[in-house]
């Protein structure tokens, strides 16, 4: 990919962009929240907030702090298994374009997920041209920490061979922030999740959506 001039956001020079997956390219985050919210009253009414508690952490994470036993492991593999085949996978409002503007743009492209191979099969079946869409895809198996751990940003920019420090990495969650932000990106909230006072104090910049003039003027 030949990139014609980088972007300049914030005052700073973007050369690449780094996406999270959910409630960012792809509007699951309610979805998910409701699965989790469910699991959390059930499983650990204790626990305040469970599903928010645990937003942008990988299954691997989450299994280790909250299902150590392999009954337990096996439970929560099978209800979200299940959730997952009959989930729906929409665009987020305005992703497909923004994408298409970057790509044209020549702006090399990273999907940043905290899901697994076993997710990810559910959205290619959803979307054969997903793949296509970015230069690559780091998943949860292909770092050791999870976020709010820079490793998946920080992994995504070496492979598209740009220093972190001239990617621009798009988050919801206030874990994946955290993790964007430590990576030394700059870093962009969207308020799909969350509101923007939670996220706000975590980003550079905090926008409604993908289609705003100040995240990408010009495009």
């Amino acid at each position: 990919m030949i990139q014609k001039d980088p972007l300049r956001i914030c005052g700073r020079e973007i050369r690449a962009a780094l996406l999270d997956c959910d409630g960012v390219v792809l509007d699951t985050e309610g979805q998910y929240s409701r699965f989790w919210g469910h699991v959390g009253r059930e499983r650990f009414p204790n626990v305040p907030d469970f599903a928010r508690r645990i937003k942008g952490q990988t299954l691997v994470q989450i299994k280790a702090d909250y299902f150590p036993a392999p009954e337990d492991v096996a439970w929560i593999d099978r209800r979200l298994s299940a959730f997952e085949d009959q989930m729906d996978y929409p665009y987020v409002e305005g992703a497909r374009q923004f994408l298409e503007a970057l790509r044209r743009r020549g702006i090399p492209l990273a999907l940043v997920t905290s899901s697994d191979a076993a997710k990810m099969r559910h959205v290619r079946a959803s979307h054969p041209e997903f793949d296509a869409r970015f230069d690559c895809i780091v998943t949860s198996e292909d770092v050791p920490r999870s976020k709010p751990a820079p490793d998946c940003f920080l992994l995504a920019a070496r492979r598209l061979g740009v220093a972190p420090e001239a990617c621009l990495a798009i988050e919801d969650s206030p874990n994946g922030l955290r993790a964007a932000r430590a990576s030394g990106a700059l870093v962009v909230a969207l308020t799909t999740t969350c509101p923007a006072s939670e996220v706000a104090p975590l980003a550079d910049l905090v926008v409604p959506s993908l289609s705003s003039p100040s995240l990408c003027p010009g495009l």
